[in-house]
């Protein structure tokens, strides 16, 4: 499947640590590519790549700079979904199922500052995790984790070098082959 994470209205002084996350949290949880729309920003490109590099996902494609509204009407063209994580959408249990048995290659539009209103009436969702102010990550994380159906938890890229061994009371970090079998 198919999923990338659009994130508008980075502000490159402000927003630097949560568009990382944001980027972090794409990967890690399934997501096949992060773009941040409309402004570049060669830092977080490079620190999501650091962590490609280190903990697996070759195939993921870190972009920065696309025109968003482009991005978005280009995307929809090609036959994909536009999914706008906002606190004003229907809320993820009325369509996480519709969405996911689409078929169809996934945007999910995450926002920084305010959204422009054009964005609601691309999306062909308007989707809310809940109805209160929460942090963009925090509604990434929870979309993917429920159209995955908590299964990206439990992946390893093949090209890792590095993997955590589960423990309750220690850091383990070995080389990841030593550990592939551990899914």
């Amino acid at each position: 499947m198919t999923i990338y994470v659009l994130r508008l209205g980075h502000r490159p002084l402000r927003d630097k640590r949560i568009t990382t996350h944001v980027g972090l949290t794409a990967r890690a949880f399934g997501a096949s590519g992060f773009i941040i729309a409309d402004v570049k920003d060669e830092k977080i490109v490079m620190k999501v790549k650091d962590v490609i590099r280190r903990w697996g996902g070759k195939e993921f494609i870190v972009d920065h700079g696309v025109p968003s509204i482009e991005y978005i009407k280009k995307w929809k063209l090609g036959g994909g979904l536009a999914i706008h994580l906002t606190m004003y959408g229907l809320h993820i249990d009325q369509v996480i199922n519709e969405i996911r048995e689409s078929g169809k290659k996934l945007l999910v539009i995450v926002g920084a500052s305010k959204v422009p209103g054009i964005v609601y009436e691309l999306a062909d969702y308007n989707v809310a995790v809940g109805n209160q102010p929460h942090s963009e990550v925090a509604a990434l994380a929870i979309f993917l984790d429920r159209f995955f159906k908590g299964k990206e938890l439990h992946f390893i890229s093949s090209d890792a070098k590095i993997c955590i061994v589960p423990s309750a009371r220690e850091k383990k970090v070995i080389k990841c082959e030593e550990g592939k079998q551990l899914k």
